[in-house]
């Protein structure tokens, strides 16, 4: 099959591969439909994840339909639309117990397109796939689904319910790309009394207007002071973090009130200061997080009902086989405008697999 592997830092292509099989009777092979680029996948390529090795093949957000699964999978068949979650649980260990399955530490986690070959291919194998899929309405367009494989669970758990939205806070949300939007269309659903988003590119902020914050600001212009303005001087109740670089996270902390709350998305390859000598005094809660994809039911069933913006954040298409210049597209997103890029399409062919 072909697939797009990184082969080092700056290195990566679109190339033939092995095909995957089922190697545990846990496991599914889906073959995909709809595979989108997060974040994260750029920052793999920069080399801030050494975890990655060379010849991994990228990707964790995928919809396709199963065509083989091993002798213990019990919620899926062969033929079933399914989303492919970013992460994978066992459900066995004492942290999947909790539903805290992006710790998991009985063979799953974050492993896709991390530890093992991931979601940007033709096909994906799938370990324990009685918890790391889920099966799909048959009316949900898989353009939209594919954005609860990650962004949009990552957004509501790490950043809305980490944060500890409350009806009648002020939310700042730190980067305007697909988790800060995300992030602004879930917060709605507790009723704060203003959402800012923050920003350098102009066309992400607009975005951000238009799927409801209340005000937008560039970052280069002290939204500190309009934050300040429109809360009498104290700060912001919650500030998401969903950029990943030291100067944002260290904006987040100047905004945020005393006994407010700083929830970090971003995904960080470099050390932050943390001001201290600042923050001692003024009872701030600091969380970060990796997605458990906990809420990915309740999500599906949003979205299924329209009540997600989810094709309002997908700006570019390719085909699977386009996945070099997508990655260019995305990369370039504040010259190209891309938020979100899906790849791939609906397929209704019969493939065999499992041979190599």
């Amino acid at each position: 099959m072909k697939a797009f592997v990184f082969h080092g830092a700056g290195q990566s292509a679109w190339e033939d591969v092995p095909d995957p099989a089922v190697k545990e009777p846990t496991e599914a092979v889906v073959r995909v439909d709809s595979v989108t680029i997060c974040g994260t996948d750029l920052h793999i390529l920069k080399g801030d994840v050494p975890e990655v090795r060379p010849g991994t093949v990228l990707g964790h957000e995928a919809v396709g339909e199963i065509v083989e699964v091993g002798g213990d999978v019990r919620t899926v068949r062969p033929g079933d639309r399914v989303l492919v979650s970013c992460i994978t649980a066992c459900g066995r260990c004492d942290y999947c117990r909790q539903g805290a399955y992006g710790q998991c530490r009985g063979g799953g986690g974050w492993i896709l397109g991390h530890l093992i070959d991931g979601a940007q291919a033709e096909y994906v194998r799938v370990p324990y796939a009685d918890l790391s899929v889920h099966a799909l309405p048959a009316a949900m367009d898989s353009a939209d689904a594919v954005l609860l494989a990650d962004i949009f669970p990552t957004s509501y758990e790490v950043g809305v319910l980490n944060g500890h939205v409350r009806p009648g806070d002020t939310v700042v949300v730190v980067g305007a790309g697909p988790i800060g939007l995300a992030a602004i269309s879930t917060a709605r659903l507790f009723s704060p009394e203003r959402i800012v988003a923050v920003d350098l590119v102009p066309a992400r902020l607009e975005a951000a207007r238009e799927l409801g914050a209340d005000a937008v600001a560039d970052a280069r212009e002290a939204p500190e002071q309009l934050v300040a303005d429109l809360t009498d001087g104290l700060g912001a109740d919650v500030v998401i973090e969903a950029v990943g670089v030291p100067e944002s996270f260290e904006l987040c902390t100047r905004m945020v009130r005393p006994g407010g709350h700083v929830a970090n998305v971003g995904v960080h390859g470099k050390p932050a200061t943390l001001h201290l000598e600042d923050l001692w005094i003024k009872n701030i809660t600091i969380t970060t997080g990796l997605v458990d994809t906990h809420s990915t039911p309740t999500l599906l069933r949003m979205a299924a009902a329209g009540r997600l913006p989810t094709s309002r954040l997908v700006t570019h298409t390719f085909p699977l086989d386009r996945m070099e210049e997508a990655y260019d597209v995305f990369a370039r997103a504040a010259d190209t405008g891309a938020l979100k890029v899906v790849l791939g399409g609906e397929r209704y062919d019969v493939v065999a697999v499992g041979t190599t």
